[in-house]
């Protein structure tokens, strides 16, 4: 037996999703509103027997390692270690000897981490200048404070250090945790004399800290963070994550700013859906972690210059990485997020609902920075604006933009296309292009699931299969389950696990389940005109992409190749006609 199968018997699917989806008996399956999309009738479905959820609404589904994945922002292995951690199963056993060194370090890191934590925790409790800081001059309530189990580190030379040698841990632990330093006459606390804010993972583990100086000295930073180590990378960790991804997925955008008190402030006045990365170091790693939750990300950042440079760094690669990027401005006056939310907290929150797309914002900045009645002007202001357009990634965006620049400084598009080196025009239907491709590969996953589902329960319907081809359908589950029904076109019963079918286990559960909740109470009529309709829309859909990469190839073919292509285009049309009287072309 494998670890996930060990976690897969000791837990209920039911219970883990019902953690997230309140969830209500339907018959054998439990329902709930899905927790991808807004809805009012649940179309969320929950499978006991078949220990598989399926969300009707977003058509996502699997079992409860893809769910917890879904949820949580975590990969395979994050959700297998979160599990395994909650059914009580030991994954060292199956893991091999590498990793069991790696996950035993670990392990022992996050044990001293928990230890400093509450060390730091109790500090705070006995120090009056930390707590005057904490709960006065930052205006930080005592469960907000407990909620990010904000301590104070003692200001002496190894305070923490001997508390932990105490407990047995050796100074190579005490220093890989990031907690310790090498000095002259051996081992001493990395911070000392500071605030204390615990860095935590996505579950809320801790691994590293923030230590803010509580008197000011000119001879030490006003802040310093925990070294890289194997638990904590700055270009990877969002602050605050841990505690905000349940307001990110529910109102469907993360705010992003610079300090981690500035989150503190904002969840302290009820506004959770707010993280902090290290300052502006904004990089693809954090963009690809909050992309896991939620696609609308928008930076409130300083109008310093090192917020303006982070926001230029940032849009090309939010652009690769296919998040929305927009910019949230401080009413003048405000320094920083936590002024403002200490000033008017319903004015923070107006604020980040009114985000400006990333690139507008910046050149709305510079048309106010830099005067464009001058030719050094306008060659200084497109230096800056190309410099982020040319690196985005939708050619439309990209072509947009070079308008918009264009007509800002008052110059031919073609102008600034040589200035650019590329005098070549994107063409303007490429945007109609792309999202024509992304209907159809929606389309096509979604009727042929539907198609499947119902032909592997009505074995007398599969004929319908033999019109089709295997690359029609769009993932490599369908094709193997499609050849399978073609191949096997007598085998009728497949509520019982198939050796053949193994690895393809899950997508058929959710198939099932599809089948149940949509197509069971159907007589065999309508079924079968159910069937012939998805059919159709599946050759329809297919023809249309396979026609767009004729069309596109036809303009750069030579006339041999422009004949070979149309006589594939006329092959294309022979198939519409199969099911011509079932849909309108």
């Amino acid at each position: 037996m494998s670890a996930i199968d060990e976690i897969k018997e000791r837990i209920a699917i039911e219970d883990i999703v019902g953690q997230y989806v309140q969830l209500k008996r339907a018959g054998r399956n439990f329902k709930g509103l899905s927790p991808f999309n807004s809805e009012k009738s649940p179309s969320f479905i929950v499978s006991p027997e078949k220990q598989i959820w399926h969300d009707f609404s977003s058509g996502k589904g699997g079992n409860v390692f893809s769910f917890i994945m879904e949820m949580e922002g975590l990969d395979f292995r994050g959700a297998l270690e979160m599990l395994a951690r909650q059914s009580g199963v030991d994954l060292d056993k199956y893991d091999t000897k590498t990793y069991k060194k790696d996950s035993h370090t670990k392990e022992k890191m996050y044990e001293i981490l928990e230890i400093a934590t509450k060390f730091y925790q109790i500090y705070l409790s006995k120090n009056l200048l930390a707590q005057e800081y904490v709960f006065k001059k930052r205006k930080i309530d005592k469960p907000t404070a407990l909620a990010f189990r904000i301590g104070y580190s003692p200001n002496t030379k190894s305070a923490l250090v001997d508390y932990l040698k105490k407990k047995g841990y050796q100074d190579s632990d005490i220093k890989s945790s990031g907690l310790g330093v090498y000095r002259d006459r051996g081992l001493i606390d990395m911070f000392r004399g500071r605030i204390m804010i615990p860095l935590t993972d996505q579950m809320g583990k801790t691994i590293g800290f923030t230590a803010r100086e509580l008197v000011a000295s000119e001879n030490s930073p006003k802040y310093i963070n925990t070294p890289q180590t194997l638990l904590y990378d700055k270009s990877r960790h969002i602050f605050g994550l841990d505690k905000a991804k349940e307001s990110i997925r529910k109102l469907e955008y993360a705010v992003v700013v610079e300090g981690n008190m500035d989150v503190i402030s904002s969840h302290q006045a009820g506004v959770k859906q707010v993280v902090a990365t290290a300052g502006t170091a904004l990089t693809e790693f954090h963009l690809k972690g909050l992309n896991r939750f939620v696609s609308d990300i928008r930076l409130c950042f300083d109008k310093d210059q090192a917020g303006i440079k982070a926001t230029e760094r940032a849009i090309p690669i939010a652009s690769k990485v296919g998040v929305s990027l927009s910019m949230i401005s401080l009413p003048e006056g405000d320094k920083d997020p936590d002024e403002l939310i200490k000033r008017d907290r319903d004015e923070w929150l107006q604020t980040i609902e009114k985000p400006v797309y990333a690139v507008d914002w910046l050149i709305n900045y510079y048309k106010d920075k830099i005067d464009l009645s001058s030719g050094q002007g306008k060659r200084q202001f497109s230096d800056i604006i190309l410099a982020v357009v040319t690196n985005l990634n939708d050619p439309v965006e990209k072509d947009h933009y070079m308008s918009t620049v264009a007509k800002v400084i008052d110059v031919s598009k073609s102008a600034l296309e040589s200035k650019l080196g590329n005098t070549q025009k994107e063409p303007k239907k490429t945007l109609k292009k792309h999202v024509q491709k992304e209907d159809i590969k929606y389309d096509l996953s979604r009727y042929q699931n539907h198609l499947l589902s119902i032909v592997m329960n009505n074995s007398e319907l599969r004929h319908l299969l033999n019109n089709l081809l295997p690359d029609m359908f769009d993932s490599d589950s369908a094709r193997s389950l499609y050849q399978f029904l073609v191949d096997y076109p007598e085998i009728a019963d497949f509520q019982k696990p198939n050796p053949d079918l193994q690895f393809i286990d899950d997508y058929i559960k959710i198939l099932l389940l599809q089948y149940d909740e949509l197509y069971k109470i159907q007589d065999s009529t309508e079924l079968h005109y159910e069937a012939s309709l998805l059919e159709a829309q599946i050759i329809k859909q297919y023809v249309k992409q396979k026609k767009n990469i004729i069309a596109n190839n036809l303009n750069k073919a030579s006339p041999s190749e422009a004949r070979e292509l149309l006589l594939q285009a006329k092959e294309l049309d022979k198939l519409l006609k199969i099911n011509k009287g079932l849909i309108n072309d």
